[in-house]
């Protein structure tokens, strides 16, 4: 049996089955999402999503779905669900269900009378292509497999409408056709294994609903193009291949190439093959560039998520190279001090405080695994330079050393740390001032640059910043501490010192150096398990506030007030569990590993084999926001790194 699988009764429940999702990615940027059921329920599934550099860059739907239908003796039985208004699915192809595995890749099982049919979805690593394997597992009497394509061609954040400007005509080619909604946009190679029948008949599906987008407040209804549609024959034991992708194969190769991918996959066995799986998922390689993408299926490249998920599903997994590869395009994007936290070129928005030091901190993890400290001041010891000097002398947002040392940072109407979300054009948490993570990240970035300096004997960088070092640990134990409350103040602005409980405290006991002692450090943590540790990770504010939120839901500015009230992020496990573990040793193992083991659960609800953005603050901490989001996954298998380590040690 497959590590995640459902059961007949499971699919057939559409209540339950519509809130399990699907997501592959590839190196070129593409990917494919949908639920398991295939029944799309957000603007941005799709079964080929993939970027368009003569559009705009991003992301498009160009296949949306494929209704599949098995014809028996001039009976039809069409496998496909669709939801339209008025709460009906048509078709209602979930009866069929039979079976949904996820090892090696997602395959789904039909029953329909005596016929077992079974469908394989495959997204090619390295190709803008998704490969269908179809495999006729029992049948009495001649059958055919008809297949419809329902086309898109829009951005992932749009829905389309029905309108005339649609292309109508297509090309044949070999096993298929050449088809392209729009000028501008790639072409859609859709083929076969073997020979097909393709019948020319244009026509627009109207009113398509996708119910996660109607529960967000957004558009939820659209309208999707068919040109045609395929019939093949088909034979018992029988595996045909269908190819859709903006290139053309030669059909004769399909089989095997669909062979070689499968391949290439690690199995999805156990909880952390998982876990690596959805690491490698975040990787896009393209135009020389090797990138993060921050989550799935609406985040793109984020400066600060990339720097704090790479050790995660790089390093973690024992893939340095990858890591090294993102470090260099980061790095050659460096202007001034600052890393683009969103965009590229002059698209790029540099309105993050913590980005560049998050990269102090991945460089650090990268000498630390790969033992190259003595080199990597010479390879890097200029940018990180750069970016401290640019910070001491101060740079755009307001973002300044004071003469104690500490970093300031902040202008109204911006929001410059993790905490980001804004509202109507406010900042829901603005925290302008001295925000503890930041200086703690600060003292971190500094130490770890002395360090790699002294090895490499840069008298000059020492003598400069060596007592900006010296004096860092008591004025930051003076701003932030307080023996009576037994924590640190959030952030800090002139007199004025924020005690809400957040859990961005954590950082100052996680840090390969800190400015605070144990003893410190350990009422810290014990003031976060009290008040923000969930099984699923770090509440971002604690319960006891009046402006706690333990719902995400609603609208995008209900969720957007929510998103950083309360809301439960997995990625601060892995500071928390790295801060427990420093000051506990051995004897915080057991709770440490009940924490990384919790996820086994998580990873086969809402998008199965990966962890969600977020979860709700709220018992039963159900899971939100984006599917599949690299720092959430980066941190997971990062406490696993942590635990082993823990495990050796003496």
């Amino acid at each position: 049996m497959s590590y995640i699988n459902f059961d007949k009764n499971q699919l057939v429940n559409l209540e339950y089955s519509l809130n399990k999702e699907l997501l592959r990615s590839n190196r070129a940027g593409s990917y494919a999402c949908t639920t398991i059921l295939g029944c799309n329920t957000r603007k941005y599934h799709g079964l080929l999503v993939t970027p368009q550099p003569a559009i705009d860059g991003e992301n498009h739907v160009l296949l949306s779905a494929l209704d599949i239908t098995i014809i028996q003796r001039e009976a039809e039985f069409n496998l496909g669900i669709h939801k339209y208004p008025g709460g009906v699915y048509n078709p209602k192809g979930h009866k069929y269900f039979s079976d949904f595995t996820l090892e090696p890749i997602p395959k789904l099982t039909f029953r329909v009378g005596g016929v077992i049919l079974s469908m394989e979805l495959l997204l090619a690593l390295d190709d803008e292509r998704l490969l269908v394997r179809y495999v006729l597992e029992d049948a009495h009497s001649p059958t055919i497999l008809k297949i419809r394509p329902y086309l898109a061609f829009r951005n992932v954040h749009k829905l389309t409408r029905a309108n005339v400007f649609v292309e109508r005509k297509y090309e044949k080619i070999e096993h298929g056709i050449k088809y392209r909604m729009y000028t501008g946009y790639s072409n859609l190679f859709m083929q076969f294994s073997k020979q097909p029948e393709y019948t020319h008949s244009p026509d627009w599906f109207y009113n398509i609903e996708y119910d996660q987008e109607q529960s967000r407040g957004y558009d939820y209804q659209e309208d999707l193009f068919v040109p045609g549609f395929f019939e093949v024959p088909i034979i018992k034991g029988e595996a045909i291949i269908f190819s859709v992708g903006t290139s053309e194969r030669k059909t004769s190769v399909l089989k095997k190439l669909f062979t070689t991918e499968i391949k290439q996959r690690i199995p999805r066995d156990s909880f952390e093959n998982n876990l690596i799986n959805s690491a490698h998922q975040f990787i896009k390689r393209r135009d020389k560039k090797t990138e993060v993408i921050a989550g799935f299926p609406w985040f793109g490249r984020w400066g600060r998520d990339t720097f704090i998920s790479l050790p995660g599903i790089t390093l973690a997994i024992d893939d340095p190279k990858t890591c090294k590869a993102v470090l260099d395009t980061m790095s050659s994007e460096l202007d001034g001090p600052l890393f683009p936290n969103v965009g590229h070129g002059n698209q790029a928005a540099y309105n993050s405080v913590d980005a560049p030091l998050w990269f102090f901190w991945a460089l650090q993890q990268y000498a630390e695994y790969t033992k190259s400290k003595e080199s990597t001041w010479k390879e890097y010891g200029r940018k990180l330079m750069m970016i401290l000097k640019g910070y001491r002398d101060g740079t755009m947002f307001n973002i300044k050393m004071l003469e104690n040392g500490l970093i300031y940072a902040g202008v109204q109407g911006k929001a410059l740390t993790w905490m980001d979300a804004v509202v109507n054009g406010k900042p829901v948490t603005p925290r302008i001032g001295m925000p503890v993570e930041v200086n703690a990240l600060w003292y971190n970035a500094i130490m770890f640059a002395l360090e790699i300096a002294k090895l490499a004997n840069a008298k000059s960088f020492i003598n400069e910043w060596q007592p900006i070092a010296d004096k860092f640990p008591e004025v930051f134990k003076e701003t932030f501490w307080c023996k009576d409350r037994s924590y640190l103040a959030d952030y800090v602005c002139g007199d004025y010192k924020d005690w809400t409980v957040r859990p961005n405290m954590v950082f100052a006991t996680s840090l390969p150096y800190t400015p605070l002692h144990d003893k410190i450090r350990q009422l810290i943590l014990e003031r976060i398990q009290q008040e923000l540790l969930t099984p699923r990770g770090l509440r971002s504010l604690t319960p006891k506030h009046p402006d706690y939120e333990g719902s995400y839901s609603g609208n995008q500015a209900e969720r957007d007030i929510a998103y950083h009230q309360g809301t439960v992020w997995p990625w601060l496990l892995g500071h928390f569990a790295e801060g427990y573990l420093k000051v506990h040793g051995k004897s915080g193992l057991p709770l440490i590993k009940s924490l990384y083991e919790g996820f086994d659960s998580a990873i086969k609800e809402y998008c199965v084999g990966t962890i969600a953005e977020i979860y709700e603050g709220d018992p039963p901490h159900k899971a939100v926001g984006a599917l599949s989001q690299a720092w959430s996954v980066g941190e997971i298998l990062r406490m696993r790194r942590l635990i082993e380590k823990v495990e050796k040690s003496k």
